[in-house]
């Protein structure tokens, strides 16, 4: 699988100067690009020296590159300036970002010359490049990705932007351990590298405009007109300003080759905007003094246990959900292990994760943490239950019932039965298809990270509760103001900007807060927002990849028609768009479909491992197929720059799991995320 921190890299690579957060999905992504002039393929990625000047820094830090541009440089990283380039180091040491400014006679010289001036010994092989839109002062933008192989676990991007005659290049050559634990302060680095004596636009203390006829219809124009591109079926979309619903409608159809339409009422899953929902419900827990904020985990749940037990001590009721607590992403333990898996033993495996960060040192999203919030909660108000029924049962009576959402579930046959979204994502080749749904049946036991299914119409109940600060459309106080906006308060940074509060985020990129939460699984990305001074407020579903560009987007089209905007999120959605599908083109140049037999005879016919259990290898005429016992998909074949031999599934949804043949002398198969290696063994 192309670790998580590719995606999230890449796209603040791409925006070089916007904060607007990458989606997190579990379908891996291809990786960025760069010039050929740039790198041929590589040497080692030995650390940069850097140079007598290092300075360590003990806050976050404004600083100007050579050239005068301004960014923030992370608290504990080094920064160290070798002319012309401006050159950042995290405690690690094992990675760098460089911002280098070169005079050149266009993009590709300059990244050439920007990587003379950092690494002349680099010689990974381009990729592909992209030209992206004008943004925040910066023109003749361009991206970069590199080939690098996946035992270096290392991903490498560039960008380049124009200002003032100058060009800056930026320059991601980072491990990827270190990219996704560091993830929050790589976007410090990059959502405020702005030309310099640029400010970023900004709506502060600006009266929102009413979303009138007009302006629905442009709102409902960019969707239509990025769902063709990006052949997302279906997405549904609603509206609401000053207490009333303004839009409710969809667009496009529920499934490819059928007639029927999407609307407000169409269900999909909702993924980790189900979060936001279950801290609501230990909000009301709260209000019933059945716990607080501040309550210990132990205290709730006896058998509540985390791999240290010092972060396991710490942990109170609000840290469960915080991504705060130091504990890594680690989601293919679920992700490919979920077969007759109940919510007690997603819990118990818990207790062999280890955090990688101090516990509030940095932004790390944990998915099984966030599940164990739920479970917690629904073991507070229903103890002689089995947890996933207390769960279900407290969401039922505290929150859906409450709200009136009577579509909103965690019943997956009923929620698959009638108006319902089917999952899409791109194959191998770049073209719609049904993705493979039975691996989204993984979220089950850990479902109050991520498995409500729910449409519009319902989430816009829930929106207009939040915006009315804890009240029902009939005047009558649902929840208590402070128990509702706790959930709010800032527990971590990301960047500069934003804020990780518990299930919702809060971001003030462009001086409005914007209060929100992404979610996404295979096939299914959802965004639900709101702008509490302004009474405005937004859910947008979709039922295919690459939806996370539409969901994202769309919040910055929404603020150009609030606030007359600089007109961007079009030609972002274009640029992005296209890159994702370049990506996913080269990516299939470089893999042989069906696998190569050369590498295919040597796999063992069935290999395991503890934590994720059995792949069985199988053969269906000329295809290999990789069997998980809860899904199976053919896989390509892949030779790599450093010799190595990879194999990557192709399925609709999951294209890219890759797994890299071992060089010991047992037959094995390596399997990583970005901080987690497994091993799977010859069995």
């Amino acid at each position: 699988m192309r670790a998580l921190t590719s995606l999230f890299a890449a796209s603040l690579l791409a925006a070089c100067g916007s904060s607007e957060p990458a989606a997190v999905t579990p379908a891996p992504m291809p990786a960025p690009v760069v010039s050929s002039a740039a790198a041929p393929l590589a040497a080692s990625a030995a650390p940069v020296t850097p140079g007598p000047t290092l300075e360590r820094l003990a806050a976050d830090t404004p600083k100007t590159t050579v050239a005068g541009n301004t960014f923030i440089a992370p608290a504990g990283w080094g920064i160290t300036v070798r002319e012309p380039a401006t050159i950042l180091e995290p405690p690690e040491g094992d990675s760098h970002i460089a911002i280098v400014d070169v005079q050149a006679s266009d993009a590709d010289a300059a990244v050439a010359a920007a990587w003379k001036a950092y690494r002349p010994d680099a010689r990974w092989p381009l990729k592909v490049a992209n030209d992206m839109p004008d943004k925040d002062g910066w023109s003749k933008r361009r991206t970069y990705v590199y080939q690098t192989s996946p035992n270096e676990r290392r991903d490498v991007f560039a960008s380049t932007m124009l200002a003032g005659g100058t060009w800056t290049v930026a320059i991601y050559d980072m491990t990827q351990p270190v990219g996704e634990k560091r993830g929050g302060q790589v976007r410090a680095i990059f959502d405020r590298l702005l030309p310099k004596g640029r400010k970023r636009e900004s709506f502060a203390g600006k009266a929102a405009n009413k979303l009138d006829q007009a302006r629905i219809a442009a709102l409902g124009a960019f969707v239509e007109a990025a769902q063709k591109q990006l052949g997302v079926p279906g997405v549904s979309v609603g509206l609401i300003q000053d207490g009333k619903v303004v839009f409710a409608g969809g667009f496009g159809v529920r499934e490819l080759g059928k007639k029927a339409p999407v609307d407000a009422d169409t269900r999909y899953i909702i993924a980790s905007n189900t979060k936001a929902l279950t801290t609501l419900m230990l909000a009301k827990l709260v209000d019933e003094k059945k716990l607080t904020w501040e309550t210990p985990a132990t205290n709730a749940l006896p058998s509540f246990k985390l791999g240290d037990a010092d972060t396991t001590r710490r942990v109170q009721v609000k840290h469960l959900i915080c991504a705060c607590t130091g504990m890594p992403r680690q989601d293919l333990e679920w992700l490919l292990q979920f077969k007759g898996i109940k919510p007690e033993g997603a819990m118990a495996v818990l207790g062999t994760m280890q955090p990688t960060s101090q516990f509030g040192e940095l932004f790390q999203y944990s998915n099984p943490l966030a599940a164990a919030a739920g479970f917690i909660g629904g073991h507070v108000a229903y103890p002689k239950l089995e947890l996933g029924a207390a769960y279900d049962r407290a969401m039922q009576a505290l929150v859906f019932d409450p709200l009136g959402m009577k579509a909103t579930t965690f019943d997956f046959a009923r929620a698959q039965q009638g108006n319902a979204a089917v999952a899409h994502a791109p194959d191998v080749d770049g073209k719609p298809a049904l993705a493979i749904n039975a691996i989204n049946t993984s979220i089950i036991p850990v479902r109050p990270a991520g498995g409500g299914w729910s449409t519009v119409n319902d989430m816009l109940k829930y929106v207009m509760m939040e915006l009315a600060e804890g009240k029902l459309p009939n005047g009558a106080q649902y929840i208590s103001k402070d128990a509702l906006l706790a959930r709010r308060a800032p527990q971590i940074a990301i960047g500069n900007d934003a804020t990780y509060g518990m299930g919702l985020t809060v971001d003030r990129t462009y001086g409005v807060p914007v209060v929100h939460h992404g979610g996404d699984m295979i096939g299914y990305h959802s965004d639900m927002l709101w702008l509490p001074e302004h009474g405005v407020g937004a859910v947008i579903l979709t039922n295919g990849d690459p939806g996370w560009l539409i969901r994202t987007v769309f919040r910055r089209k929404l603020l150009e028609a609030l606030f007359e905007g600089e007109p961007e999120a079009d030609a972002q959605i274009a640029a992005q768009g296209k890159k994702f599908f370049d990506e996913l083109a080269a990516e299939r140049k470089l893999l042989t479909v069906p696998a190569d037999p050369a590498h295919t005879g040597k796999l063992a016919p069935r290999y395991a491992n503890a934590a994720l259990g059995e792949v069985a290898v199988t053969r269906a005429g000329a295809a290999t197929v990789f069997d998980f016992g809860e899904w199976k998909s053919e896989v390509g074949s892949r030779k790599n720059p450093d010799g190595s031999i990879s194999f990557l599934t192709i399925v609709p949804g999951l294209v890219g799991l890759e797994f890299v043949v071992g060089a010991g002398p047992k037959r094995a198969l390596v399997l990583r995320d970005a901080q987690h290696e497994y091993v799977f063994e010859e069995r």
